[in-house]
């Protein structure tokens, strides 16, 4: 899991733009992860965020996997960097802006099974608890899949966001 940036990213102000593809989401202290993100960054800098969202298909998948496989006490969902209340909350007075946009990313496999084992054999938090999960997760990726009995194609909803942070 990410705890904090990345080590070579220690100076302060050292940065113009910080971006994370659904990876700060995954940081166990979220407030820490938000408050390294501004450390690093020049007054003025920008932020920008991909993130799953509570209530797409991978915000589902989350919910499912945590039936299985809890996460530790006191930790906090990754959906919730989903939420652009709480970013807001999450990154305060720093942001002058929070631009964020409800996107989709199109998940497309031959199957639900081929998804399935895609995700078996690749996807960490998955591997700890499919015994029990195969059923429940077959039955999202047909409720979700826009494809048709002959493939599958899963849109799963992300929100774009764009920070600019005060200059001074």
């Amino acid at each position: 899991m990410v705890d904090s940036l990345p080590p070579f990213v220690t100076a302060t102000g050292a940065c113009h733009e910080r971006l994370s593809t659904f990876g700060v989401m995954f940081a166990p202290d979220h407030r820490r992860a938000a408050s390294d993100m501004l450390r690093v960054l020049r007054p003025g800098g920008r932020i920008g965020m991909a993130n799953w969202t509570p209530d797409g298909f991978i915000g589902q998948l989350f919910k499912i996997i945590g039936k299985y496989l809890p996460p530790p006490a006191g930790v906090v969902s990754p959906a919730r960097w989903g939420e652009e209340a709480y970013l807001r909350d999450l990154f305060g007075r720093a942001a002058e802006q929070v631009h964020a946009q409800r996107k989709f990313f199109n998940f497309r496999y031959a199957s639900a099974a081929h998804w399935l084992q895609v995700f078996r054999d690749c996807y960490g938090p998955v591997h700890k608890a499919f015994a029990a999960l195969e059923q429940d997760l077959i039955t999202l990726l047909e409720r979700s899949n826009t494809a048709g009995a002959q493939s599958l194609v899963v849109p799963a909803e992300y929100l774009e966001v764009i920070i600019n942070t005060r200059r001074s």
